[in-house]
């Protein structure tokens, strides 16, 4: 096993239309104002952005975000990711509930920052627990987002 190597998924349902949330996904500099844990996403070019993520552990992850698929119509979003974090990410939507959206996360990612490799098998747990809490913080946060938005607030 590879202690460096992460896979993650997640899913979510949520309030909102495919396209609403596909154009909130799409808007990554806007991320810290409904999910806690991106403390800064800062655009380089119109492709891609430098993030800063922190949850509960007392350490930020840094990473170079670039798209490297934009698909409305088949409601996906793709990432590479440089930096803490080497891999890609996914965002894939799908029609839901009552008009929603069924959302899906996917992760790949080997570890590259200095401390976490050091930890990698006494810390493995804390970091997947670190994970999930941040992605259920999004998941919070993006409803919130898109009920607010829908209300006009």
């Amino acid at each position: 096993m590879d202690w460096h190597h992460y896979r993650f998924r997640s899913r979510w349902q949520l309030p909102a239309p495919p396209a609403r949330v596909y154009d909130v996904l799409e808007q990554a500099e806007n991320y810290p104002r409904w999910w806690p844990q991106v403390r800064e996403a800062i655009p380089l070019d119109d492709r891609s952005y430098t993030a800063r993520f922190r949850s509960f552990l007392p350490y930020d992850l840094v990473v170079t975000v670039s798209s490297s698929r934009r698909d409305p119509e088949a409601g996906v979003l793709e990432a590479r990711l440089e930096g803490d974090l080497v891999g890609w990410a996914r965002w894939i939507l799908a029609p839901g509930v009552g008009g929603g959206t069924r959302l899906r996360y996917d992760q790949e990612v080997v570890v590259h920052r200095p401390l976490m490799r050091r930890l990698a098998l006494i810390g493995r747990p804390a970091f997947r627990v670190n994970h999930a809490a941040m992605m259920r913080a999004g998941r919070r946060g993006l409803t919130a987002y898109l009920v607010r938005d829908a209300e006009g607030v």
